[in-house]
């Protein structure tokens, strides 16, 4: 009877031991799906609170100003002169300079900067792309609705996503593909070179795509095909410089991302935030010029027009590139101080939720405050009590271990170590996966194999701690025991990136985005959380499943093989 009650309590507390990695395995994955989707619904603090437009700048350099939109082209590739021989001709003619975006260096975030000259954070577009029907048009101000304004003319040839980025009154005529491959290239040429011989147009978007479909769907820049996407886009290229006048016409050529070798971006890689930029033409002073950012585009465009700067642009006209007077200099000058005012008292406002007309002390306490300020700022207020919580686990699940599983600690860190190590090995040589969103090709292929590798690293793990109780004789219920203590630990230390990340910018997107390589550091870890409380939990109840079928095995199980 003694025995009985003994080995009831034993399964009960087995039982109450396993319940906090089930509600643990709950919580991350739980976490994972919430966080994910506050990217996908993540919205500007200028949502609701868009900057009033400024006036018209009336600095028009040019009478039409054509945009090639090279999607995907990586910056070298663009260089070489045997592949791209047009491209770089008029890079000896015009004005060109490397070009630096920010991540995640997705295409519809990048579309939305490169007409709104503001960041991802400010911009109120996508942050990851999004399936057609659940693209949301810009609410910010951009080039189309300033060139609208002024009564510019406006033309859209490419991909259909901009169909639903744009907002439609904006564009005069336009042609729009769900096609991305050399077909759907030529057909958007096509579609646009009537428009360049009629000269009804003063600002024409030509996107053209089938580079960034080599990158995803034909080995990337490591393969011939990608090298011959970009010949042909270079062909497509000539063509429409052959319908302008440069001394009347300005053509702008750029990227909005690249790729790494293999294909795929979204990253923080070198490789894909570097993208060629190049203008040509009516108002251009030739020559190569210092890097710029992608912001720049937007507010240059707006120069080159004679359009307004688009009110929530973070960029600078770039006035070394442009055959500008000192009277145009000037209007320029004073429109991007006022524009760059009027926008950081937006921003404030926005996120202090106090009235505009507030002044706010500068972050150094001197002087007008910068939208780092008061960015600043807000994270000094916020971060201090995540910080705080976040030791507070800490400590508590440190001492938790300590209390059962200290004798042990040595060997299962060891167990943990080599876990790490295996699940590397998969991860990255086998699975050809980095910490960097550009590596994962959709989340679905991406979590599946996740759940495999945690799985195998997992396994072999169960199956050390096996051999090791297995050489000693103990008992079952001390190798479940060992499995348990192993989990928790694994658990605890994968959490040391997902509660940095928590500190620094809380469990959810909310009015500001987070530094994208931590990020998926912390997304990663957290969905091993999951996987592995899950498995520890499962694990456990068979083992507790097998001592009750054979009461023998459980105190004496590996004397008895």
């Amino acid at each position: 009877m003694i025995a009985k009650i003994k080995d009831s309590h034993n399964q009960k507390r087995s039982v109450r031991s396993s319940l906090p990695l089930g509600l643990i395995a709950l919580v991350a994955f739980l976490w994972v799906a919430i966080l994910l989707n506050s990217i996908y619904t993540y919205r500007s603090p200028l949502h609701n609170h868009p900057p009033k437009a400024g006036e018209r700048l009336d600095t028009a350099l040019t009478k039409r100003l054509v945009f090639v939109l090279m999607d995907g082209l990586r910056l070298d590739t663009s260089l070489q002169s045997e592949i791209m021989p047009t491209l770089n001709d008029l890079r000896q003619k015009g004005a060109w300079a490397t070009m630096h975006s920010q991540p995640p260096s997705y295409s519809q975030p990048a579309y939305t900067v490169l007409m709104t000259g503001a960041s991802p954070e400010l911009s109120d577009g996508p942050i990851f792309n999004l399936d057609y029907d659940a693209i949301r048009v810009w609410t910010q101000d951009n080039v189309f609705a300033a060139a609208h304004r002024a009564g510019v003319k406006t033309a859209v040839a490419g991909y259909y996503w901009f169909e639903r980025l744009i907002p439609a009154e904006t564009v005069d005529v336009h042609f729009y593909t769900a096609g991305e491959d050399r077909v759907a290239d030529e057909q958007v040429v096509a579609a646009a070179l009537p428009w360049l011989l009629s000269k009804d147009f003063q600002f024409i978007l030509i996107h053209l795509d089938q580079v960034d479909y080599a990158g995803h769907h034909e080995g990337g820049p490591s393969d011939e095909r990608w090298m011959a996407a970009a010949q042909r886009v270079d062909h497509l290229l000539n063509q429409i410089v052959a319908t302008l006048n440069l001394s009347q016409d300005t053509l702008l050529v750029c990227s909005d991302h690249g790729h790494i070798d293999d294909g795929g971006h979204g990253g923080h890689e070198t490789v894909v935030l570097r993208e060629p930029f190049l203008l040509i033409g009516a108002g251009i002073k030739p020559g190569h010029y210092e890097d710029i950012q992608q912001v720049d585009v937007a507010p240059t465009i707006a120069a080159l027009l004679g359009i307004n700067l688009p009110a929530s642009s973070q960029g600078r006209v770039l006035t070394e590139m442009l055959t500008l007077d000192d009277e145009a200099l000037k209007i320029i000058g004073d429109a991007q101080t006022e524009q760059q005012r009027i926008l950081v008292e937006a921003f404030r406002s926005a996120i202090t939720s106090q009235p505009a007309s507030l002044s706010v002390e500068a972050a150094s306490g001197e002087g007008t405050p910068t939208m780092e300020d008061i960015r600043q700022s807000k994270f000094n207020a916020e971060r201090p009590p995540r910080i705080v919580l976040s030791l507070l686990a800490l400590a508590v699940g440190w001492v938790l271990i300590l209390r059962r599983w200290k004798q042990e600690l040595a060997y299962l860190l060891g167990g943990v170590v080599l876990y790490g190590a295996v699940f590397h090995i998969i991860y990255i040589l086998i699975g050809k996966y980095a910490y960097s969103l550009s590596t994962i090709r959709s989340p679905g292929t991406f979590l599946s194999h996740l759940l495999v590798t945690v799985s195998i690293a997992y396994g072999l793990l169960c199956l050390l701690i096996y051999a090791v109780w297995s050489a000693r004789k103990f008992a079952l219920i001390e190798y479940r025991e060992d499995i348990r203590g192993f989990t928790y630990i694994l658990v605890y230390l994968l959490s040391l990136p997902v509660l940095w990340y928590f500190s620094l910018y809380g469990a959810t997107l909310t009015w500001t985005l987070p530094d994208f390589h931590l990020f998926m550091v912390a997304l990663l870890s957290l969905v091993q959380i999951g996987i592995v409380a899950l498995l520890g939990v499962i694990f456990t109840a068979l083992l507790t499943m097998i001592c009750e079928i054979n009461p023998q095995w459980r105190y004496n199980f590996m004397s008895k093989r």
